[in-house]
């Protein structure tokens, strides 16, 4: 059943019977003072949006893109209601690929109402939570949307933790050797995968930004202190994939510099000993070719004297190289 809880809170405490939905808008006396409605529904069809929409009088653009599920994060107003949506994100089990879903918020003086699509995080435990906290619960609609805005928000942590374990793997094995074709590759798609993130959740930051400064119709001003705190979680996510992102990049780079340095060492040996086996090259390339009257050819002691001179040579340039860290 896409309606998960059709709930009334009194004064914070869950009222015993489930809110029947009928359909027929709700009057200011329907709902008494100090109590709430929390409408939760996953992945509804077009009529039990409108069914819901109806009942609490919600603006149809807004029913229009909370069925949308491309829609950024962003704030609406329409009279005295909000209309919020925020993204939802969680890494495919086994892959490096971040799954996206959506949550739109209709808020109103004494309704709240979420539809998720796409969404694998249900609010059971949310608001078995706030249930326990009567406190903080009998403050409003505009707790839950704060509350609800904080546990989507959290759901980006572990996104970030597991991305970090997968850079710091690949950039210990980087410092060992360059990257096989199939890790660079890797690293491509996480960093579009970041890229992807940021462009997807980025405007989350702007959107609890206003929730926190702007005088908004139904947030109460006390309760901005608790739209501060999800931006500055909102933040700390953004700047931790800002920060793979760049890890990801500086690894790269590392990497090419370190398998350019043990080029220039293999390409330093060779040269040395190419210079080395020169000596004895041209020293035997002379004495083969075809003339009479070359020095020392017909000495007795001619032949030890140009392995003396190619050993002593040859000796001097490896001592050389050596002593230069050539070698």
């Amino acid at each position: 059943m896409p309606i998960i809880a059709a709930r009334r809170y009194n004064e914070g405490k869950p009222d015993p019977a489930d809110l029947v939905l009928t359909g027929v808008p709700l009057t200011a006396a329907a709902v008494p003072r100090g109590c709430f409605d929390w409408i939760g529904l996953c992945d509804p069809t077009p009529e039990e949006v409108e069914r819901v929409g109806r009942q609490f009088e919600l603006h149809p653009l807004a029913i229009e893109d909370a069925l949308n599920p491309r829609q950024l994060p962003k704030v609406d107003i329409y009279g005295q209601q909000l209309f919020v949506v925020a993204r939802t994100a969680m890494m495919d089990p086994g892959g490096d690929t971040i799954t996206y879903g959506q949550t739109a918020i209709f808020l109103g003086a004494q309704f709240i109402v979420t539809v998720r699509v796409g969404s694998a995080r249900a609010h059971a435990d949310l608001r078995r939570a706030l249930e326990a906290d009567t406190e903080h619960l009998a403050e409003g609609a505009d707790y839950v949307l704060h509350a609800v805005l904080d546990f989507i928000v959290d759901g980006y942590l572990p996104i970030a933790d597991q991305f970090e374990e997968v850079a710091h793997t690949i950039e210990e094995a980087a410092i060992d050797r360059f990257p096989d074709p199939s890790t660079i590759r890797r690293i491509f798609r996480l960093r579009r995968e970041l890229r992807r993130f940021e462009r997807i959740i980025g405007p989350m930051e702007e959107l609890t930004q206003r929730l926190a400064e702007a005088d908004l119709p139904v947030i109460d001003p006390s309760a901005r202190i608790w739209f501060r705190d999800v931006l500055d979680h909102v933040r700390r996510a953004m700047a931790r994939m800002e920060s793979l992102k760049e890890t990801l990049a500086a690894t790269m780079e590392t990497a090419g510099l370190l398998e350019q340095h043990r080029q220039g060492v293999i390409t330093r040996q060779l040269a040395a000993w190419a210079a080395i086996l020169a000596v004895p090259t041209a020293i035997a390339g002379i004495y083969g070719m075809n003339f009479d009257y070359l020095p020392e050819l017909h000495w007795r002691w001619g032949y030890a004297m140009v392995w003396a001179l190619i050993i002593v040579i040859c000796g001097g340039l490896l001592w050389r190289f050596r002593r230069i860290g050539w070698l």
